[in-house]
């Protein structure tokens, strides 16, 4: 079984190291895990995770190899989805607490649900709105609502694989989405890519310094810039299938108007593809031609595009009208090359799952842009990228593209 716990660890992606498994042996045989599962739960935790990250992994590996933790639970949300829509199970329900029931919209409980997730920030007994205990709110346990969603259950305890099976520590994951704070963090890294040694400027109390050291013969002292050159332009794509990153896309924009640092930041909105404009607010009602960007911004601006790159693939490779002289124009991947050729130091950030990655509109997209998931990781990825100098194949292949 133990040997198991190894394999299993190493399966979901904990880096653990043949030292730190001695070191886990020597731990037991000198009885620090107190002969119980649980003490085994804490020492192997503590000497086997190299970071918090690894947490929920370890549970995962935990509960496999010690009792088994369902580890999708995506066919139990189905079925419980099916067991609420069933009308064959409200049977022994009176007249009138089934039309309550059948009067409630899933989807509007649901939403409502997710938003005091995010907005609660304690503990609640009774009352009408919050998560709780008692009281008449529609999500809870041992409350009265004849139509509402019951969370919880019965207590597991403290034990080991009560724990594991909780998996307290799923928010500490790379590949998770990222909140607004951890996006801000992320896009601070961008600072360090706009100091330009060649523009210094006055140290005024390192040039009293040295003038009072210097007798009184004025000297000059410079020094780099303290406010960041960065300039980056976010484009992105609202609408249609974002609809479901909405919460996320905005985060990322909350994100990097808060985060500081940056020079100057110019955010802009299309839908699905980049064409011949694009548009400074999401209402889409005040279009910039896009070849005035390529215009007006140098090539020391960095370009972030965010979308799900998904779209049917006409609107990717067909011919659109210019909106101000009626011409056919270059079609949708000729001017995203366009953009990705006049600012080489561009990305782009997909909150799809990457196995969906090959459908055909993002592959082709994937040419022209370096593509990474809208996650802890792909966010530093992205960053780390950005700060790297352009690939010379792929600017060879998106410059022959840009010029369609």
């Amino acid at each position: 079984m133990f040997l198991d716990f190894f394999y299993n660890l190493r399966t979901a992606g904990v880096p653990v190291s043949a030292h730190n498994w001695l070191a886990l042996m020597r731990a037991v045989s000198d009885g620090l895990h107190e002969n119980s599962l649980d003490g085994f739960y804490q020492v192997a935790r503590c000497v086997l995770v190299p970071s918090e990250t690894h947490y929920d992994a370890f549970d995962q590996a935990f509960g496999v190899t010690f009792r088994g933790v369902e580890a999708d639970l995506s066919a139990l949300v189905q079925n419980l989805d099916e067991w609420l829509k069933d009308p064959k199970r409200l049977e022994y329900l009176d007249p009138a607490l089934r039309a309550e029931l059948e009067a409630m919209d899933m989807e509007t409980l649901r939403r409502e649900l997710l938003e005091r997730l995010e907005e609660q920030k304690k503990r609640h007994e009774g009352g009408n709105r919050w998560i709780g205990t008692g009281g008449t709110s529609p999500f809870g346990q041992g409350g009265v609502n004849p139509a509402g969603i019951r969370i919880g259950g019965k207590g597991g305890g403290r034990s080991a694989l009560a724990v594991a099976d909780a998996r307290r520590f799923r928010a500490y994951r790379k590949d998770l989405v990222l909140d607004t704070r951890q996006i801000a963090a992320a896009l601070r890294k961008l600072r360090t890519m706009g100091n330009n040694n060649l523009d210094e400027e006055l140290d005024l109390e390192g040039t009293v310094d040295a003038t009072a050291r210097n007798c009184g013969d004025l000297e000059i002292v410079m020094r780099p810039p303290r406010k960041n050159d960065v300039r980056v332009l976010l484009m992105m794509d609202v609408g249609g299938s974002m609809d479901p990153f909405a919460r996320l896309v905005s985060r990322l924009f909350s994100a990097a108007h808060s985060s500081g640092g940056f020079r100057e930041l110019k955010p802009y909105y299309f839908h699905n593809c980049v064409y011949a404009q694009v548009y400074e607010d999401a209402a889409f009602t005040k279009p910039v031609r896009t070849q005035e960007i390529l215009r007006k911004y140098d090539p020391s601006w960095r370009l972030i595009m965010v979308g799900d790159a998904y779209m049917h693939p006409g609107e990717l490779m067909m011919s659109t009208s210019n909106w101000w002289d009626g011409r056919g124009g270059p079609v949708g991947i000729t001017w995203l090359a366009r953009l990705a050729d006049r600012f080489a130091h561009a990305a782009w950030l997909n909150p799809e799952p990457q196995h969906v990655w090959d459908a055909p509109t993002i592959a082709e997209i994937r040419n022209v842009y370096d593509m990474f998931p809208l996650t802890l990781t792909g966010l530093s990825d992205m960053v780390h990228a950005l700060r790297r100098p352009p690939h010379p194949a792929r600017r060879t292949r998106v410059h022959a593209i840009a010029r369609g």
